[in-house]
């Protein structure tokens, strides 16, 4: 089972498609953020996103390259769940970002790959800008698809 969960994360992994990040400690980091919101998260809901958040920063440092921290030995019964949510998750966020894009017309829809959570402005703004989109117009077309798009907290 083990072997098959990581065939299927390492093809989703390569399907976000995700840029490396730097420097390397930026993964140690993430990981570190995603325990402490882990640890404060007060609803079975809320300690469902953390703890798929935490997996979802090991997974990534590890096909990155960058391993910080094993996986615990996958449990059908305790790890279906949290996985189900991740891959969820981050696949809305991911399409959401594309589905944006070719709304707006943008010259290069099929290199945007980013997973940050859509519900702020703030960061479409930031997605906007690193794939030189008019931010206006690409802040305006998120605002109207997250009327519609499930995405996860």
């Amino acid at each position: 089972m083990q072997r098959w969960l990581d065939v299927v994360l390492r093809r989703w992994h390569k399907m976000l498609g995700l840029s490396l990040q730097s420097p390397p400690s930026w993964y140690r980091d993430r990981l570190r953020e995603e325990l402490r919101e882990r640890r404060n998260a007060s609803t079975s809901i809320q300690r469902l996103s953390e703890t798929s958040d935490v997996y979802f920063s090991i997974i990534r440092a590890r096909y990155d390259g960058f391993p910080i921290r094993n996986l615990p030995p996958f449990d059908f019964s305790q790890h279906t769940l949290v996985y189900g949510y991740m891959l969820a998750k981050y696949s809305l966020r991911w399409g959401f970002y594309r589905a944006a894009a070719v709304l707006c017309r943008a010259p290069c829809y099929h290199s945007i790959r980013e997973v940050v959570n859509p519900a702020k402005d703030s960061k479409l703004d930031e997605v906007a800008a690193r794939h030189q989109i008019d931010p206006d117009k690409f802040k305006r077309v998120g605002r109207k698809l997250r009327r519609v798009w499930p995405l996860l907290p």
